[in-house]
């Protein structure tokens, strides 16, 4: 927890353990500094739901082009400068591009998905079972279910789950250090294997978002690399965000029987949970875009050129927009939108996976083991400054301490 003056107000970016508190910060920040110079880095900070938005909004001023974190050479490190991927793409290009994925992740393939995601959930949870009830729900069902939804969707050979899991775990781990290309020998097999999947299904084309990509790019002399981008996007951002997502939906429902309760006389009632478990988690905290032109509010001016550090989570929790009780979930809750998957042009494609994914590991876990605990006070938080995400949770089948 961040303790603040009562006239100054200050951010810091959050890493490891200081993930379990940053809202007091937050709550400072849109009190006292809305649009607040980061000296640190010489980046600013956006902290209030309607300046969020209208980032978000105007992807013409607030650009993503240069990158999302608050570094100055984002592209470079990515080695992504000839051919960045969609997320740092501006309309119009980002929109043409965009068309393209949407036509692969289609509504179809998410509710064609939910069987197999079910049965993977009761597989896992069986295994718990098995184990004596207890166990590090991270790594035993949070980490393995969003890798086996991404290996899905791109159509990794089930021959190859093993080693896609692999270069997964590598990867997120990397990212939460800092460095997602960190994993240097995980990513040059990542995108040989793609490669090769690409080429097989011009060749035999499958249900899944690689075949789609393959018909709908033909003809474009950067499909490859298009796709290869948009693998590795997935694989970066599909993982850590949903383990971000079941880990405050397990500690909401452990800390507020009350929640629980309504949850189990009402399992209608978990799609709002889990939209409440996104407001209040906010998995991708903030994400940063480039100013092309001075930007002057709240009697501060951010000059063109610089980063702007765009924070959902504080949005999110931001009692002008939301009303009081804003820190409390409300399964009544009726607007405005949260931001958690971001909003406008860069709303986040995979959102109806991760929600899929929200509602059945609630369903099941509340079906199975109505009484389990997690022991978040006992969970550690992975590193890296824009992902809030539980690297450990204790977990208990039957209500007792992890």
């Amino acid at each position: 927890m961040t303790s603040l003056s009562p006239s100054a107000a200050r951010y810091v970016p959050s890493s490891g353990e200081a993930w379990r508190d940053p809202y007091d910060m937050y709550a400072g920040l849109r009190d006292r500094d809305p649009l607040h110079h980061a000296e640190d880095g010489d980046y600013w900070v956006l902290s209030r739901y309607d300046d969020v938005v209208h980032a978000l909004r105007h992807p013409g001023l607030f650009s993503s082009r240069g990158g999302l974190t608050s570094a100055y050479d984002d592209m470079a490190a990515a080695g992504v400068e000839g051919a960045p991927p969609l997320v740092m793409l501006d309309p119009p290009e980002h929109t043409e591009f965009r068309k393209l994925l949407t036509k692969g992740f289609t509504p179809r393939r998410v509710t064609a998905i939910a069987p197999a995601v079910r049965a993977f959930v009761r597989e896992r949870l069986d295994a718990i079972d098995a184990a004596g009830g207890r166990a590090d729900i991270v790594a035993e069902l949070f980490g393995p279910l969003p890798c086996f939804v991404v290996a899905h969707y791109l159509g990794v050979d089930e021959a190859d789950r093993t080693r896609f899991a692999g270069w997964t775990r590598a990867i997120v781990e990397a990212g939460g250090a800092g460095d997602v290309l960190g994993a240097h020998e995980a990513v040059g097999d990542l995108f040989g294997y793609f490669a090769e999947l690409i080429e097989r299904r011009r060749a035999e084309p499958a249900d899944d978002t690689v075949s789609d990509l393959v018909r709908l790019m033909d003809g474009d002399p950067h499909a490859v690399i298009r796709i290869l981008g948009f693998a590795f996007t997935m694989i970066a951002g599909g993982n850590d965000t949903t383990i971000g997502l079941l880990g405050t939906a397990g500690q909401l429902l452990t800390e507020r029987p009350e929640l629980r309760a309504a949850l189990l006389d009402d399992p209608g009632l978990v799609a709002p949970a889990v939209e409440e478990s996104l407001r209040l988690g906010s998995p991708v905290q903030g994400l940063a875009r480039t100013l092309t032109a001075d930007l002057t509010l709240h009697g501060a001016t951010a000059p063109a050129g610089r980063k702007v550090l765009v924070l959902y989570a504080s949005a999110n929790r931001d009692p002008r927009a939301f009303g009081p009780g804003v820190d409390e979930p409300d399964l009544s809750r009726t607007g405005p939108q949260h931001l958690a998957f971001g909003y406008g042009a860069h709303h986040c494609l995979g959102a109806a996976a991760a929600r899929l994914q929200g509602r059945i590991v609630l369903e099941e876990l509340l079906a199975r083991f109505p009484r389990f605990t997690v022991d978040a006070a006992g969970g550690t938080f992975a590193g890296g400054r824009y992902v809030r995400r539980h690297e450990t949770l204790p977990f208990h089948a039957d209500g007792g301490r992890p």
